[in-house]
């Protein structure tokens, strides 16, 4: 793969609530730029910022990997019209231009961040230098590993087939790890899992003594010594995030004890009696009538921060839109069947973003997860990993159906949802399927859920309720055109 390396800067100016400055050339033929840039602490906190700050780009998770085509091809919408926007991810037409344009700009997003991650990880060296000390060097390297892996994972479970161990040597996409113009290899899908996990061990290593998670939770608010460096690490992919991520990996191998191993570890850990770092959204905050939680943010434990991400919202969900354009449950009325089916119980905190948004001309039921309230709890915020998974995962992983039971009826707990009891692991899996659903809209999981158990039966698009059956390909999106043009 051929890539340039560009690095976009940005400060995390009061929270981030200012943008981007400008794109600057970092060539290996002229090192002067890239030199002058990492000489302080600063330098390496501007590059970080910048990876972060750009994978809030439409392309990657401020829209297509969240709300928009990833979540479409997870089938959480009622598309039944060939002409709505997004009929062809409902169907997987993926030859159509639209979707390969789609899935092109996130891969070319993707990469680019990757390459951007390299240039950082090379100047950061081997060991903390008088330039980057600890805990900076710990934490800047940390996150940039952990980014690196996470891109690529996302990359991998999207373009890459199913992993089995039929399927696992199959050429999937490139493990770039370092600078350069050359072309990587393209790796099978095993391959990758192995640079995929020591990215993220070593990571985990190198933020475990140095992450301020561990010992003063999130640090929602200013320093009042003055630098915000080290604070809102709700916003950074942090010690107990990176750790999620690492049982996500796993989880995709279906490796259960060691994804089992790393999510109790984070459990024990975040839920910990003298300090409780991702606590569940209480009843008052969930339904307040000005200003509910409806991200649930005290349990996000990694998330983007995106000032504009109200657009997403009007791009997507807003009764404004026309039927065509609209992602939604219903035809553009008031009908809550298919909101009925997705939740078994009536009493759940979930169901609240559900609401009917109305305009001079017609009232509809809309997804109002990410509508914009002024001075809201996590107003700027797009989760990417909560606690929640941590809790599914174990659910999943557990061989004692009994205990992997209460690990399920923990979250449902949380939800304001009756226990469960299923009788048998198919039983339970089909369960944590259906919390994956509820918990996740809107963030980009499901397709990957439903992906990685292979699933045969999947809610239909086409109809408000009732299922249709998946053909296992389809969950593979091909290579977009710029990858393969350069091998071919």
């Amino acid at each position: 793969m051929k890539t340039i390396y560009r690095l976009y800067f940005c400060f995390f100016l009061y929270l981030l609530t200012h943008s981007c400055s400008k794109w600057v050339d970092v060539k290996p033929t002229d090192r002067l730029t890239e030199d002058q840039l990492f000489v302080n602490i600063e330098g390496y906190l501007k590059a970080l910022n910048g990876v972060y700050v750009e994978m809030t780009h439409e392309s990657l998770y401020g829209q297509t990997m969240t709300t928009g085509a990833i979540d479409v091809l997870g089938q959480y919408y009622f598309i039944s019209s060939s002409t709505h926007n997004y009929q062809n991810y409902a169907t997987f037409a993926y030859t159509q231009e639209n979707v390969k344009t789609t899935f092109d700009d996130a891969w070319r997003k993707a990469y680019e961040l990757i390459a951007n991650c390299n240039v950082i990880l090379e100047n950061c060296g081997d060991e903390p230098s008088e330039v980057l000390p600890q805990p900076f060097y710990g934490i800047i390297k940390g996150e940039t590993l952990a980014l690196r892996a996470m891109l690529h994972l996302d990359m991998l479970r999207l373009f890459g087939p199913i992993y089995t161990e039929e399927n696992k040597a199959t050429l999937a996409i490139p493990y770039v790890n370092k600078t350069g113009y050359d072309i990587a290899p393209l790796l099978g899908s095993e391959e990758i899992m192995v640079q995929v996990v020591a990215d993220l061990e070593t990571a985990i290593s190198l933020m475990a003594d140095t992450d301020p998670i561990r010992t003063e939770g999130v640090r929602n608010g200013n320093n009042p010594s003055g630098s915000n460096d080290l604070y809102y690490r709700q916003y950074r992919l942090n010690y107990y995030a990176t750790k999620v991520l690492l049982a996500r990996a796993y989880l995709w191998q279906n490796n259960k004890a060691d994804a089992l191993t790393q999510a109790t570890e984070v459990l024990e850990e975040v839920f910990a009696e003298e300090q409780t770092v991702f606590p569940f959204v209480t009843f008052t905050q969930a339904t307040d009538p000005n200003a509910p939680d409806r991200l649930f943010s005290s349990e996000v434990m990694f998330a983007l921060y995106d000032i504009n991400r109200d657009q997403m919202y009007d791009r997507l969900f807003s009764v404004n839109l026309t039927p065509t354009s609209k992602l939604s449950f219903s035809a553009g009325d008031e009908n809550r069947a298919r909101v009925d089916e997705m939740y078994d119980d009536g009493n759940d905190y979930r169901r609240r973003i559900w609401q009917t948004a109305s305009n001079a001309t017609e009232s509809a039921t809309t997804n109002m997860k990410y509508a914009d309230i002024v001075d809201g709890p996590g107003r700027y915020m797009i989760p990417l990993i909560r606690v929640s998974e941590l809790l599914l995962i174990a659910a999943e992983c557990h061989p004692d159906l009994t205990i992997a039971t209460e690990y399920l009826n923990a979250l449902r707990i949380a939800r304001n949802t009756v226990n469960l009891a299923p009788a048998t692991e198919g039983a339970l899996k089909l369960e944590i399927g259906r919390e994956y659903r509820r918990e996740m809209i809107g963030e980009g999981q499901q397709f990957f859920f439903y992906k990685r158990n292979a699933y045969q039966s999947i809610p239909n698009h086409a109809t408000i309720t009732g299922v249709k059956t998946m053909v296992l390909n389809n969950y593979t999106v091909p290579l977009p055109d710029s990858e393969t043009s350069q091998r071919n």
